[in-house]
């Protein structure tokens, strides 16, 4: 088991079994969302994560048509996306989880809309946009 939490710890979730390896994503949507040059997912079977409190505090934003970015209200921190063509999937945000990961990043995505002033420095398989055409 895997837990997480927001910044102000109002919000504690826990996530049963291995992670999946961590989705770096560059998309100006993530970029946005993070304020960081990129976001870093792991997708998780919705079965296996589970609110442990401050269920109540967790707020959404559709950033775009069926995709709900949910963060909490309280400090802000994004805690994970969900999308409606993938109803049984909730892909959480890899900075909110506690303690050392066994998992690691996979793929850097959507790096045709990357920060212009951020450079990948390692060996990762780079995808244009989704997990389409490779770079």
């Amino acid at each position: 088991m895997t837990t997480g939490s927001c910044l102000c710890g109002a919000i504690r979730f826990a996530i049963d079994g291995e992670l999946a390896p961590i989705q770096i994503c560059h998309c100006t949507q993530c970029r946005k969302a993070q304020g960081t040059p990129f976001a870093t997912n792991i997708a998780i079977a919705k079965a296996a994560f589970r609110i442990l409190q401050g269920g109540s505090l967790i707020a959404g934003y559709e950033s775009s048509p069926g995709k709900q970015r949910m963060f909490c209200s309280r400090c802000g921190s994004p805690i994970y996306s969900r999308r409606d063509a993938l109803p049984d999937i909730v892909r959480v945000r890899a900075g909110t989880l506690d303690g050392p990961l066994a998992t690691r990043p996979s793929a850097h995505f959507h790096i045709a809309s990357m920060a212009n002033w951020w450079t990948i420095g390692d060996d990762l398989p780079r995808y244009e946009r989704g997990g389409g055409k490779k770079r």
